[in-house]
């Protein structure tokens, strides 16, 4: 077999920094579980603009399509908030959403039993708290048609159409449905149907997948703005939670702090097999590029590397290898080690960006 191709895309910010200690985690299962990959690397978001006048170029877009993974780390910053909106670094993120067609976003909101003192709620509330948020990634208001800023009547109208086709619904509450079935069995589905049309058609699609193909999966429905409160209210009660783009957004940014720090949440982005049977697939940090900590080795390297154990499972089909790598964080995290993110008032002294994968990379070691 062809050994299986990666693209990395460093971006912005701490964007190389954190994708640098991935590439040394790469490295290790490489040398010592003969895990091996083709990995190459290319520019995106605010450092691609600075290179070529574009987010993403036409060339590193092909290379996207024809990989088994990309491997993302961050975009922006302030230095590109005043560029024109068609060429912002973000651009070249929702274009790579949208080109390779990634409509599932996966968004584990995960508590280490050795961070539960972190999250901004009890303890008692978090403590073990292990949901997935499938977010529909590339249709909804972010996509929808027309858009744009006009003139009417003499003042300027802001417009973005939240639109969705039962097909974009139906493909990713069978994403959610399967998650489920590896998982504990349920899902919540979460829309405005009250008061969006699209939100009606939503329930309806959701509801008529689970009676034709899953009914064995337990199915529920919630209203969004519900949602966001029971997450803060009772988060364990849920397991696969699947809404659109809009809601997606802002429910997963609610559930990771649920965890903690943002510093240690992963994400992947799957699009519709391959002709490898691999899904098209991107993993990324759900962090943001953090220009106020760039380059002082105070990232935390922990979501992208846990992206990474994603790509392992989801794109590779790798689930003990993957569970080798959360384990050794999660036993790095139990041992105190932590990046400054992660540490209390009184906690002692953070370790640095690479530390902290030392650490990780240490693990690995012990469990071989």
């Amino acid at each position: 077999m062809n050994t299986p191709s990666m693209l990395i895309l460093p971006g912005d910010g701490i964007g190389q920094e954190v994708m640098t200690e991935v590439q040394r985690v790469i490295a290790w299962f490489g040398d010592k579980r003969d895990v091996k990959f083709d990995v190459s690397e290319d520019l995106v978001g605010g450092a691609a603009y600075d290179a070529h006048g574009t987010p993403l170029t036409d060339a590193t877009m092909a290379k996207a399509q024809e990989v088994d993974a990309v491997l993302l780390g961050a975009v922006g910053g302030p230095k590109y908030d005043d560029l024109d909106f068609s060429v912002k670094p973000e651009r070249g993120l929702l274009r790579l959403r949208k080109e390779m067609d990634l409509f599932a976003n996966l968004r584990p909101a995960q508590c280490f039993d050795a961070l539960a003192d972190f999250s901004s709620l009890k303890k008692d509330i978090v403590s073990g708290l292990d949901i997935m948020i499938v977010r529909e990634l590339t249709s909804g208001s972010y996509f929808g048609e027309p858009r744009g800023i006009f003139e009417e009547d003499g003042q300027r109208v802001g417009i973005n159409t939240q639109r969705y086709t039962e097909a974009e619904i139906d493909r990713v509450a069978r994403s959610a449905f399967e998650l489920a079935r590896k998982r504990n069995n349920k899902v919540c589905s979460m829309e405005k149907a009250n008061v969006m049309e699209s939100g009606i058609l939503w329930r309806e699609v959701v509801t008529a997948v689970h009676k034709a193909d899953y009914a064995d999966v337990e199915l529920s429905h919630m209203y969004a703005d519900n949602g966001a409160m029971q997450l803060v209210r009772a988060p364990k009660q849920f397991d696969v939670i699947v809404t659109d783009n809009l809601f997606g957004d802002i429910l997963s940014d609610c559930a990771a702090m649920l965890t903690g720090s943002l510093g240690m949440l992963p994400s992947a982005s799957l699009g519709a097999p391959m002709a490898n049977g691999r899904p098209k697939a991107m993993y990324e940090p759900v962090h943001g590029s953090a220009p106020d900590i760039m380059g002082q080795s105070k990232a935390n390297p922990c979501a992208c590397i846990l992206s990474l154990a994603m790509a392992l499972r989801y794109s590779f089909d790798l689930g003990e290898e993957a569970t080798r790598l959360e384990k050794a964080v999660e036993t790095v995290l139990a041992k105190g080690i932590r990046t400054g993110d992660l540490m209390q008032a009184d906690g002692g002294k953070p370790v640095s960006t690479s530390e902290m994968t030392d650490a990780i990379i240490a693990e690995l070691q012990a469990s071989l």
